[in-house]
């Protein structure tokens, strides 16, 4: 991933000394166990950890590489050149490359899914403190990009920190189920390699067993992690699409903050434009376009092939790198969106009253009135505001069917905004709790 959307901590996972390290320990942990069982001899298994301080060299891996044409020989052919061939000569025993590959590859998964728990973490403390602060701020909510009826700033806040949470739950999900390793030999059958080593190496390295692998870990785990991103990616660009209608220039409700020194355009230079949103969109769309090849990667000839390899090469660190972040930039958004209470009333009021047809349109049926004729009432006026902007309630008083069923004071009394927002409370108590 470019460094234009790469932060350094996600980054550092996917670096090549990250993962010579963690293929390290896996051969370290693993002639540990093998000692211990008496495989190998104990000054061999402790003659490997000579290079725990070692930072692997990474332009030699890559010399020997060119030569073998094999990345994990070409390791552990540099690994024995600090160790000594002779002391390294038991290093790998019994295993096979796809042990070592796919084990550190979980590794490297589960420390990226713990980074983006926490950034979801981070943006529902965001996205909660900016539903509370605008809980009661009044705004229209939208049907099919028309305005529907009134709704408050902060149930938009909280319907997204309700949609990030139920992501947070399925990023925890999808971190344990990625999160097992393998070293069970060709074929997955142990028979070079007792389980035992397996068990060693997986609690050193904070996974646990695979139940069942063949030369590989099933990919069917993996296809679920890159799924759930896809999720979460999508539920970024839920929200920001809200924020990029908000921030059109018909509407304004809110708005990115826009920096001291910010340019919008080249051109014109009266332009706010939601630059970051929109690149929220777009990230949004790269990281679900890891979704697909995940799922290919299930179907494996036999017990392994490497079509999967080269795939995950590429969407392991994309994904995450651009996910982690999305979410933090996102954050940010949220933390610093400006919000415009003045023009969410404004536009509510563009056709004035328009918003509160359902009120009357039921207030007619309990009345008396056939559901159809109060339709035909309520849209015969509402159709003439739409027209000519004229006020509904006004329309309303002069409607002779209207005021015979009702009566002008009644019609009055269906216009309170404070009916719409009575239950906002109730929506907040269940997704923040009681004390919100």
């Amino acid at each position: 991933m470019i460094p234009r959307y790469s932060r350094p901590e996600m980054v550092a996972i996917w670096s090549p000394e990250t993962k010579f390290r963690i293929w390290y320990e896996i051969e370290a942990h693993a002639c540990d166990a093998m000692a211990d069982l008496g495989v190998i001899p104990r000054e061999n298994a402790e003659a490997v950890w000579k290079a725990k301080d070692v930072t692997f060299d990474v332009a030699r891996i890559d010399e020997i590489e060119a030569v073998t044409k094999h990345d994990v020989i070409a390791f552990l052919t540099h690994l024995a050149e600090h160790v000594g061939a002779d002391e390294a000569r038991f290093v790998h025993q019994g295993m096979t490359s796809s042990d070592v590959l796919d084990t550190c590859f979980n590794v490297q998964l589960t420390r990226a899914a713990d980074l983006l728990i926490a950034d979801l973490e981070g943006l529902l403390v965001a996205l909660k403190r900016r539903a509370i602060e605008h809980k009661d701020t009044i705004r229209i909510g939208r049907s099919h990009g028309i305005h529907a009826e009134p709704t408050t700033m902060g149930l938009t806040f909280a319907r997204f920190y309700a949609e990030m949470d139920r992501n947070l739950s399925r990023m925890r999900d999808a971190r344990a189920e990625v999160a097992t390793g393998a070293i069970s030999g060709a074929v997955g059958t142990f028979a070079n390699v007792d389980p035992a080593v397996e068990e060693h190496v997986c609690d050193k390295l904070g996974l646990v067993p695979e139940p069942i692998s063949t030369q590989v870990i099933p990919r069917d785990r993996h296809a679920a992690f890159f799924a759930t991103l896809g999720v979460v990616a999508s539920s970024i660009e839920n929200v920001s699409i809200e924020i990029r209608h908000m921030q059109r220039t018909e509407v304004l409700e809110g708005a990115e903050f826009f920096s001291m020194g910010q340019k919008g355009s080249s051109a014109m230079p009266h332009k706010k434009n939601p630059v970051l949103t929109e690149n929220l969109t777009g990230l949004a769309r790269m990281v679900r376009a890891a979704v697909i090849p995940a799922m290919e990667n299930v179907a494996l000839w036999h017990e392994r092939d490497i079509s999967h390899s080269s795939v995950e090469r590429m969407i392991g660190p994309d994904a995450t790198i651009t996910l982690d972040f999305a979410l933090a930039r996102l954050t940010s958004v949220i933390d610093k969106m400006l919000i415009f209470p003045d023009n969410m009333l404004e536009n509510m009021n563009k056709f004035p009253g328009l918003v509160m047809s359902q009120r009357v349109l039921l207030a007619l049926t309990q009345a008396g009135v056939s559901r159809e004729d109060a339709y035909t009432y309520v849209q015969r006026n509402a159709l003439k505001v739409w027209e000519h902007r004229c006020d509904f309630k006004q329309e309303l008083l002069n409607d002779a069917d209207v005021v015979a069923a009702l009566g002008a004071d009644e019609i009055e009394e269906k216009f309170d905004l404070g009916y719409h927002t009575k239950h906002v409370d109730t929506i907040f108590a269940r997704v923040f709790g009681e004390d919100s």
